[in-house]
């Protein structure tokens, strides 16, 4: 077992660096290594089993880790788009990768092994749609929750399935309604429990371990809570032991423990998850694929252009903008863990379809992945160029012109409507000064515009839209979101009023330096500001006047701003 792994990891951190150095996604090295470590090379057998079940585990930490930033109140503001989205779409590609595979499979291709085969390829691989949203910093944006949505949604579609199966090829007695109703029970009462017991019990048991036992016991904790409810979901409740984990991982993100489970208690979840991808390579076939070149080729094709050009249309005629399509349906361009689990049952266990059918499944899956995080780069060049041309853009009120400020009132605009964005805002008009929102989250912009507020949604480092909020007479620009690209966005804003100043946030220190560099006027973060407010109170404690201490906290932003050397007294 050691070896396997030694063998398997340092391929991985071998290849996953040549990757980088060649500005490809580290996931192509991850997967060649495990290609490479299923050859008979290495004078002691690898075995491929031993590392599908290290990733299993390595695939619920990454999970539960997701589920520690996503909420609930992410997951239903999503839920006009992910919900009716992923439904419209599974049945489009489940129809098309039946005819895919009946029209290329060769030989003992029919249409119910079709309909399996359409259903193993319609499901995107969460663990690859996390890793490239996080690769783009997109994870935690409402593009990254709409697409871990529609994925929550896939998962319960593959739940269903999995359920289904042994009750209609498997010769057993009970009737499909009765399945799926206790398949349906079964999974409330999952929900029930871990959301609403769970949350109780979790966080009173971290409580106690952390305030008599010692960090180690924390990690432990933490660990057996996030294994410990994902085979829990598996095993009583027939639900996939990720979704659990997910789930998990949502209970423990709204305690105040969060943080500290995501630093300090999972520092192995990224070292189990590349096993994922080695296992994947490991599974494949590659002269199962030459033998079946026609059903591979149709396979690629279908996966990395109609998946993601029909969820773009899908999502525009659900009234939301194009920038949102071309990031959910690219995302969505692969096939991942959940298709190798029904492939399986399908070909194997059940006999619905060839079993070059699913070698062909663990290639285009390789392939896919591969593609997916090489092209994922391109996606914001693409989106600026739709938008530029009008392509994709919303033409309801999100995107009326507002209108133009009055000589007496200056203007500024506020990119990000978080709590920084609104407490910002609302100092603002407090002084009389207007102020015009641009918003990615469409639930914001629908009640901005009920309250009255001159609000748009989009991206602000498009022209149009900057145009559209009157970028030309604005006297400044505040990127209130630490997440978003601030030096995108003050390019664009100053190729159309090189006058505007930009205002913008930032976590660290080092950033803050590097976006002054470019000229932000003023760079705000949250290191800094949590340095100057201690050494403020400090000094306040020790007896200094306010004069003193407005002084020491002005001295020390020039400082950091390089307006004075860092050493000088």
């Amino acid at each position: 077992m050691i070896i396997t792994l030694v063998i398997g990891l340092t391929l991985a951190l071998a290849l996953g660096m040549l990757a980088q150095q060649l500005r490809l996604s580290p996931l192509v090295g991850y997967l060649v290594a495990g290609m490479l470590a299923a050859q008979p090379w290495w004078g002691h057998p690898v075995d491929s089993h031993i590392v599908e079940e290290f990733s299993h585990i390595g695939v619920a930490l990454l999970l539960f880790g997701v589920g520690l930033h996503f909420h609930f109140k992410d997951l239903l503001a999503v839920r006009r788009v992910a919900l009716p989205g992923s439904c419209i779409c599974m049945v489009l590609w489940t129809g098309l990768g039946a005819v895919v595979y009946y029209l290329l499979g060769g030989a003992g291709a029919d249409w119910l092994g079709g309909v399996m085969f359409g259903m193993c390829v319609c499901v995107s691989s969460t663990v690859v749609l996390t890793r490239v949203l996080s690769e783009n910093r997109l994870l935690q944006t409402p593009s990254g929750h709409t697409a871990l949505g529609w994925l929550v949604v896939e998962d319960i579609f593959t739940i269903v399935m999995l359920v289904l199966l042994p009750v209609l090829f498997g010769g057993g007695t009970q009737s499909v309604w009765t399945a799926l109703g206790w398949m349906s029970l079964k999974l409330v009462a999952m929900v029930f429990c871990v959301a609403y017991l769970g949350r109780k019990v979790i966080a009173r048991v971290l409580t106690y371990v952390s305030r008599h036992s010692s960090d180690e016991l924390f990690t432990l904790a933490v660990l057996v809570f996030a294994l410990g409810i994902a085979v829990l979901s598996a095993q009583v409740f027939n639900a996939s032991m990720e979704f659990g984990a997910f789930l998990s991982g949502m209970v423990v993100g709204q305690s105040k423990f969060a943080s500290r489970a995501a630093t300090d208690a999972l520092p192995m979840r990224h070292a189990f998850a590349v096993l994922f991808f080695v296992s994947v390579g490991m599974g494949f076939n590659i002269s199962g694929i030459v033998e079946s070149w026609p059903l591979a080729l149709g396979t690629v094709l279908f996966t990395l252009l109609f998946k993601p050009i029909s969820a773009y249309f899908v999502i525009r005629m659900l009234g939301r903008p194009g920038s949102l399509g071309v990031i959910v349906g690219t995302s969505l361009s692969q096939i991942g863990e959940f298709s190798f689990i029904l492939a399986a049952l399908a070909a194997g266990t059940y006999k619905l379809m060839t079993p070059a059918a699913a070698n062909v499944i663990t290639g285009v899956a390789i392939i896919t992945i591969t593609l997916n995080a090489a092209l994922y780069r391109f996606v914001p060049g693409l989106i600026r160029r739709m938008e530029a041309r009008g392509i994709g853009v919303v033409t309801s009120a999100q995107s009326d012109v507002v209108a133009p400020p009055t000589s007496e009132v200056q203007r500024v605009i506020v990119v990000g409507y978080g709590p920084c964005g609104e407490i910002t805002s609302d100092i603002l008009r407090r002084n009389n000064i207007e102020v015009v929102v641009i918003e990615m989250n469409v639930d914001t912009v629908t009640r901005l515009q009920k309250e009255g507020v001159p609000v748009i949604h989009g991206d602000a480092r498009l022209r149009s839209l900057l145009q559209a909020a009157g970028v030309e007479e604005s006297e400044a620009i505040v990127v209130s979101v630490t997440s978003a690209p601030a030096d995108e966005i003050a390019e664009a804003a100053r190729a159309l009023n090189p006058n505007i100043g930009v205002i913008a946030a930032t976590h660290f220190i080092r950033n803050a330096q590097q976006m002054r560099s470019k000229g932000a006027r003023a760079v705000f973060s949250g290191e800094e500001e949590l340095a100057l407010s201690m050494g403020g109170y400090l000094l306040h404690s020790f007896g200094a006047p306010d004069e003193q201490v407005v002084r020491e906290r002005n001295h020390m932003r020039r400082k950091l701003a390089g307006e004075l050397p860092y050493l000088q007294e």
